[in-house]
């Protein structure tokens, strides 16, 4: 379907994000306001961690996060509406017995009227109308992937992160999940390992160590990033203990 949606403006200034002392991400700064961002790099890299500041999950050590001026760690009503993100393992994000009850959840944040009408209704919309009552424990990864993708989009954010949504699943169950995310018209930000997620996207971020080391389009960046990486796979940095 053709994008209607105006691309939203995210705003990393100098964001640093701190654990227990450990330096996660450094002094990071972008300014995007393309439909399709890939964050690009290895385990350990610091993409979950830029995923989950910028869905205001946490709040940055120093710096600041802006999506269309708003702070999303600070305006957490507001930031549900803007932004929503699907995590790599649905089993972290589901928390309730039943795929409706799941969709209704985030709908009733949202202070609408009839969150389990509208959660229905959703349910409809991806030919799905028959999983309502159905208990999630017995779905399969890729279906319960997909609940969480549904009770997201029926939010309607502005901004969808994804944060390594396909690992584990198999090559149709990607592909179908794919399709679905292809009817998404607002702004997609996928992180991923896996250069092949990217090659359409319009802007890629490659991270490394928690700083940035190049952003670009996708035909400059991901072979650079591809580079690098087979660099590192002929060295034995795998034995290498962290401090």
């Amino acid at each position: 379907m053709d994008s209607q949606m105006k691309p939203a403006r995210i705003e990393f200034n100098a964001v640093t994000f701190t654990v227990a002392e450990r330096q996660i991400l450094s002094e990071m700064s972008v300014d995007l306001t393309a439909r399709r961002v890939g964050i690009i790099g290895r385990n350990g890299s610091g993409k979950t961690s830029f995923a989950r500041v910028l869905s205001g999950l946490v709040k940055p050590s120093k710096g600041s996060v802006r999506i269309e001026g708003l702070d999303p760690a600070k305006d957490r009503r507001a930031a549900l509406s803007l932004v929503g993100i699907l995590f790599q393992n649905p089993d972290h994000q589901i928390i309730f017995p039943t795929v409706v009850e799941e969709l209704t959840f985030g709908l009733r944040q949202l202070g609408l009227d009839d969150p389990e009408g509208a959660a229905r209704h959703q349910l409809e919309k991806f030919g799905k109308a028959h999983w309502a009552d159905s208990h999630v424990h017995g779905l399969s990864q890729g279906q319960k992937q997909l609940v969480c993708l549904m009770a997201v989009l029926a939010m309607a954010p502005r901004i969808l992160v994804l944060d390594e949504p396909f690992a584990g699943l198999d090559i149709p169950t990607r592909m179908q999940l794919g399709r679905y995310l292809d009817r998404y018209d607002g702004t997609l930000v996928h992180v991923t390992h896996d250069p092949a997620d990217l090659s359409d996207y319009d802007h890629v971020i490659w991270i490394e160590a928690g700083q940035l080391v190049q952003q670009g389009a996708p035909d400059d960046v991901l072979p650079a990033f591809t580079t690098q990486m087979k660099q590192q796979g002929e060295s034995d940095d795998i034995s290498d203990l962290s401090d």
